[in-house]
């Protein structure tokens, strides 16, 4: 049987057992044995059993549960309260501020935990209610906090950057350097079309009224609601530029920070531990097991004869190596609007990354941009994680139709974030150049 009719039984396979329900995990995995079984034989469980208990025993995986955990205990800290406070101080004067500073807020978020959750559920409680009740756009309050949940995953620490570098090879510490200025990038993104919009549209975001502004010395004292998560980021990021940790070892001092957090905003509790504990078991199970899935897939693939194949496909796009590079971000980009991030990383980067090493890309900057899309992918139609996050939140007067909606234009000021990225490389490249220690 040819390669490409095996391609299309096997991608056929995936496609009809998802979309009919199955576990992505199990789908990737079961499939992939099936297939397995009849390119190679029996023998070929070997393989899969041997290539999967290499897999476990990185040592860099033990960084995944613990990012996770941080996020779990930060989202419950109280933390997020206390920075939209002072945001609201800071920002609320100006039209669209209170959105602008819970882009802000989102942002820091990001930097103290490697998940896109957190930020999601934390701001969807905490900053929707506040700007709907000052009479903000329900599109534009749910939109801006749709686009800064994403970036859990981009600006540093990264649980999608430390898998990528488990299948790639490259430094951890280099993704995470590599991830801060786009990160940025998209926050003054973001919050440049925010704050434009509300200019010309003030019914949009309109700005506080006088009774509601703060005073300087308030302003001051509000800042002290950053010391903490400056901590917290010096101690994970900090440690790692600097070379005093490993990723792993950073991620264990993250935890320590956000316990830290906790106990200085007195919600620390053993239930609290217990609740974060229990949510961290659930999501890292879920990621170890679509891991199992990939691995399978990855082996069956390549003993079909992918590279082949692949390699022969390349050679019909048009426009080169960077109409490769366009091509790859387009398909990428359709996978997110119906798969898991981590799975579309599993298909995707052994199949790609061959050819992006072979046209002389630098596969750092290649990770950057395909975490990017990912971090789109959570908030693309029809089934982004941070739109069914934020519907388990919004008031009920507020549709799956509304939240899709409001993820439109924040998409697109995104893919252009991408596109700067991929016109401009050293945005990725440059700081992890400079940081010699990473």
């Amino acid at each position: 049987m040819s390669i490409e009719l095996l391609t299309l039984l096997f991608f056929g396979s995936l496609i009809f057992f998802l979309i009919i329900g199955l576990p992505l995990s199990f789908v990737l995995g079961g499939v992939s044995v099936v297939f397995l079984y009849f390119t190679w034989g029996a023998n070929s469980f070997f393989m899969v059993t041997s290539q999967t208990w290499g897999a476990m025993n990185k040592f860099t995986l033990v960084a995944v549960p613990l990012f996770i955990f941080m996020a779990m205990i930060l989202e419950k800290s109280g933390a997020a309260n206390s920075l939209y406070t002072m945001m609201h101080y800071w920002f609320g004067r100006i039209r669209g501020g209170l959105a602008v500073g819970t882009c802000v807020i989102c942002a820091i978020f990001a930097a103290m935990c490697g998940i896109s959750g957190a930020a999601v559920a934390s701001m969807g409680a905490i900053a929707l209610p506040a700007m709907l009740e000052r009479n903000y756009d329900k599109k534009l309050a749910v939109g801006c906090i749709l686009a800064g949940g994403g970036w859990g995953i981009l600006i540093p620490p990264s649980v999608i950057m430390i898998l990528y570098a488990l299948i790639t090879g490259e430094s951890v510490g280099k993704l995470f350097a590599g991830g801060v200025l786009p990160g940025l990038l998209l926050l003054v993104l973001v919050s440049t079309y925010i704050a434009v919009r509300c200019y010309f549209q003030p019914s949009y975001g309109p700005a506080l009224p006088p009774e509601e502004q703060a005073d300087w010395s308030t302003k001051l004292m509000s800042l002290k609601a950053v010391i903490l998560p400056i901590m917290i980021v010096f101690m994970v990021l900090g440690s790692i530029i600097l070379g005093v940790a490993t990723a792993t070892e950073a991620a264990a001092m993250g935890v320590l920070g956000a316990l830290i957090s906790a106990f200085v905003y007195r919600t620390l509790t053993l239930r609290m531990i217990y609740d974060g504990a229990v949510q961290t078991f659930a999501l890292t199970g879920m990621i170890m097991w679509i891991l199992f899935g990939a691995y399978c897939f990855s082996a069956a693939y390549h003993g079909m004869g992918a590279p082949a194949l692949i390699s022969n496909l390349v050679e019909y796009v048009p426009g080169g190596p960077w109409g490769f590079i366009i091509f790859v971000q387009v398909v990428i980009f359709l996978l997110a609007m119906v798969l898991d991030p981590m799975g579309i990383m599993m298909i995707c980067v052994p199949v790609f990354l061959p050819i992006v090493t072979a046209y002389g890309f630098d596969t750092l900057w290649f990770g950057i941009l395909f975490t990017i899309n990912m971090e789109i992918g959570y908030m693309t139609p029809p089934f982004g994680f941070n739109l069914f996050y934020m519907k388990g939140i919004v008031p009920k007067d507020i549709t799956m139709g509304d939240i899709y909606q409001a993820s439109f234009p924040f998409t697109i000021v995104s893919i252009i974030g991408l596109i700067l990225v991929m016109i401009f490389p050293a945005l990725a490249t440059w700081l992890p150049s400079i940081l010699v220690g990473v």
